[in-house]
Formats: C-alpha cells, structure tokens, sequence
C-alpha cells in the first residue's frame, strides 16, 4: 500500500527554494554593474596593450599607453553620456525599445566615426591656449593628458548623477585649466571662451524654440483639425521633406566634412534638393499608409514613428563623426608630440586611434547608455513620437543655423534643451487654454497653486540639475585639470 506523501516536507522543501531564488536575484542584482564595470576595464586595458604593440620599440611607449588608457575611458563615457541625447526621444516616444536604440546607435555612432570622423585635429584644442605658453614637449603632453583625465573624470561623474553635459564643454574646460596651469591665465584666448560660454546659453535656447515651434505648427494644422488623416496627408510628407533636407544639409555640413569639402550655401542646396525629393517620394506613400486609419490622435502618432527612427540613426551618425574627436584628440595630439616632437599645426588621426573612439563609444553606450538615455527620453517631460520628431529636427536645425552664425554649439545643449522646449511649450499651452474655457464659462472653476504645480509637464528637479551641470562643466574640468597637470608635471 502506497505511503501518503508528507505534505510539511513539501512545504519546507517550497520555503527552501523561495529563499535561494531571492538570493541569486540579490547576487544578480548586486554583480550586474560590476559585470559592465569589468568589461569596460577589459576594453580599457586592451586599448593600452594596443597602443604598446604600436610603440613598443620607442622610448615614449609608457606615455602613450597611459594617454591610450585614458582616451578609452574618455571614449567609454562618451557613449554612456553624450549618445542618450541622439537616443532618447525616440525610446521616449515608444518608436525604439532601448535594445533598438542600442543597437542603432552603435552601428550609426561606429559608422560615423570610422567613416566621416575627423582626421584633422588642431594640436591646441579650438584655440584655446596660446601654444607659445606650452611649447615644451613634455609641458604640452602633461597638458593634453591633464584634459583627457579631467574630461573623462567630469563626464563620469556628471553620467553618475543623471545629468546630460557636453563633452566637448568637458575637453575645453580642461585644456583650458591645463593652460592656466602650464602658462598662466595671460595663455588662455578669452574671446574664444567668452563665445563657448554664450554657447551655453544660445545652444538650449534654439533647440527649445525650434522644436516649440515645430510642435506648435504640428499641432495647428494636424492635431486640432476636424479632418486629422486629411491634414495628416498634407503636413507629414511637408514635415519629413524638411527633416530630410535639413539632415542631408547637417550631414554634409558637419558629418562628412573630413571625405569632402563642403560650404555652407552647397550644404542648404544639397538639402532643398533632398528635401523636395523626399516630400515627392513621401506622399504616396504616407496616403497609402493612412488609409483606413481612424481620425484620431493615435493614428496620427503612427505616422511619425519611421521619420524619428532615421532621425535618430542620422543623429548618431553625425555624432560618431564630429565628437569621437572628443575623445581622440588630446590622444592623438600626444601621439603626433611623442612622436615627431612638433607641436604646431594639424595633428591626423591614426586609424587605430579612431577604432579605440568608435569602440569606446559604442561600449559606453551599451554598457551604461540606458541610464541617461531614460532621462533624456521619458524622465523630463513625457514624449510622444510627433514630440521626438520636433526634438530631433530641432537638434540639426540648430546646428545648421549656428554654423551660419558662427556659433560654437552643444549638440547636447540642443537636443536636451529640444526636450525642455517641447515640455514648457506643453505647459504654457495648457495653461492659455485653461484661461480660454474660464473666459468661456462663469461657472468653470479656477484651479489652486497646488492643483496647478501638480500639472507642471516638466520636472523642475531635472530641469535645475542639468543646467547647474551645464553652468559648471567648463569650471569642474579646468580645476580639475589644473590639479592633475601640476601632480603629472611632478614626473620626470
């Protein structure tokens, strides 16, 4: 006769395996940011080993390692930092799971770099120092090593607190203190930093306003019209027509002008060219698409979600081309010192130096993007893919206008203040209409300070995070960087 199974054995056996399930969850919890940290210091070490085989037979090989190390860990964090701008409206928007984006933006991030990126790098990063002050080999090297140190370290940081910076701010500010350090303030060109500096200013603020307006366009002849599909027809081809020119122009203009010299007045009519193309191709397609949708918001919605994912991977790949700089630079500025000893001039790029960048970037941006990314996209303001769209051909936009101004400018700075744009416009209209139906209605209500500071569309506790981050970033890597060149000047 068969036993009855002991049921209290059963319960105990279940109570056993519910305690070890939670412990290899808190072990998987714990482990997994030290599985990124240990691939990236992975990365880090084979960059140096790299630049070793390279130089093993000269004399300046530890020198070259070290400044190798650094310029991976620069790269690694601009890809955990500076690619969430390109990245998160479209994953905000719910056009791109963040593996998506991931995946987009290391090809397009990679391709730019390898492809378009820049092979020409001033020795004196954008002027800033006066190479007179540093013109000693091994002063300029300390100096060089100074800013991609401190550069690297603020952008860490400032990644480490949520906050979205410049990294190219990052990299002035630090050659900037290096300078100061090597030569004294009389070294540093201050008209040069007084325009970086309005660049702070002027970068957000015509990303914020190009998008409002765009947002605002969107809304008035698509979203408020009795016929939305109808308008849908007209405005979309018009709107990805524009979005098409402006980033042929971008890309020209900025992405592809180290295979081919490109002026301002051939990169806007390669762009209108494109453009009415695009708007052309488009519209067929967008009527064909739209058919049977219903006249509502959502549908609309759909529309937009293909044009914001090119918007992204062009956004990435003109990033991968302009600032892998960023991070190479002060290296290859070093290598090029160590090397021929000339301090003067342009500085090319070694090939293996943009492979350390591009993959630098792309490790960064896998193994610690998705932080910033969610800040950028979901976390300031609540984003939807016509919102996104705004951002993103702000950001090209703004690019576009500032070269022709001869403005230095923050992709990050724009695309963020995109972001903060599209969110206070949200709010200001919100609000006009609210005044509308009171003006309308005797008997509708007035709403409380409190009730309307719950309604805010933008997060005030990011929004002064960031910029105290923008507002500090020159200043943190300077100091920073006047410290770590006056410990390095004590080698010899």
């Amino acid at each position: 006769m068969a036993k009855t199974p002991d049921t209290s054995n059963w319960s105990t056996i279940d109570k056993d395996l519910s305690r070890i399930s939670h412990v290899e969850t808190a072990v998987a919890y714990v482990t997994r940011p030290l599985i990124a940290t240990g691939v990236a210091l992975a990365f880090i070490v084979l960059a140096g080993i790299a630049a070793a085989v390279f130089f093993s037979q000269t004399s300046t090989v530890a020198i070259v390692v070290a400044a190798a190390v650094f310029g991976a860990y620069m790269a690694l964090n601009i890809g955990a930092n500076d690619v969430a701008n390109n990245m998160g409206p479209a994953v905000g928007a719910g056009a791109l799971s963040m593996g998506g984006a991931i995946i987009i933006a290391v090809v397009f991030e990679s391709a730019g770099a390898l492809l378009a990126g820049g092979d020409v790098v001033s020795t004196i990063s954008k002027g800033i120092i006066d190479p007179a002050g540093v013109a000693e080999t091994r002063v300029f090297v300390w100096a060089m090593m100074a800013a991609l140190i401190s550069a690297a370290l603020w952008v860490n940081l400032a990644t480490k607190i949520g906050a979205p910076v410049s990294t190219t701010h990052s990299v002035v500010g630090g050659v900037m203190g290096a300078g100061v350090a090597a030569a004294g303030f009389a070294a540093v060109n201050w008209s040069t930093m007084a325009t970086i500096a309005a660049s702070w200013v002027i970068s957000p603020l015509m990303g914020g306003i190009i998008a409002a307006a765009f947002l605002a366009l969107i809304k008035s002849r698509i979203l408020y019209r009795e016929d939305k599909i109808a308008a849908s027809r007209k405005w979309v081809p018009i709107l990805v027509g524009i979005m098409a020119g402006t980033f042929a122009a971008y890309l020209a203009l900025k992405g592809l002008k180290s295979v081919v010299e490109v002026t301002l007045t051939t990169a806007v009519l390669i762009g209108i060219v494109l453009g009415f193309t695009t708007w052309a191709a488009t519209r067929p397609l967008i009527r064909r698409k739209s058919e049977g949708m219903e006249n509502r918001k959502k549908s609309v919605k759909v529309l937009f979600g293909l044009p914001l994912i090119f918007s992204a991977a062009l956004l990435s790949f003109a990033h991968g081309a302009n600032d892998v700089a960023n991070a190479v630079g002060p290296l290859a500025a070093i290598v090029h010192a160590v090397q021929a000893g000339d301090l003067g001039g342009d500085v090319h790029i070694p090939t293996w130096v943009m492979v350390i960048g591009a993959l630098g970037i792309s490790f960064g941006l896998f193994l610690f993007g998705p932080k910033l990314i969610r800040m950028v996209g979901s976390q300031i303001t609540k984003l939807n893919p016509m919102r996104a769209y705004c951002v993103a051909l702000s950001a090209a936009m703004t690019v576009i206008l500032a070269s022709w101004l001869g403005l230095p400018v923050s992709s990050t700075h724009i695309a963020v203040g995109g972001v903060f744009g599209v969110g206070f416009y949200r709010e200001w209209h919100m609000e006009r209409r609210r005044r509308k139906n009171l003006s309308g209605s005797s008997e509708a209500p007035d709403v409380e300070p409190d009730e309307r500071q719950h309604r805010k569309l933008v997060r005030r506790s990011h929004f002064m995070t960031i910029v105290a981050a923008w507002v500090i970033t020159v200043p943190a890597a300077a100091v920073m960087s006047s410290i770590i060149f006056a410990l390095l000047s004590l080698l010899h």
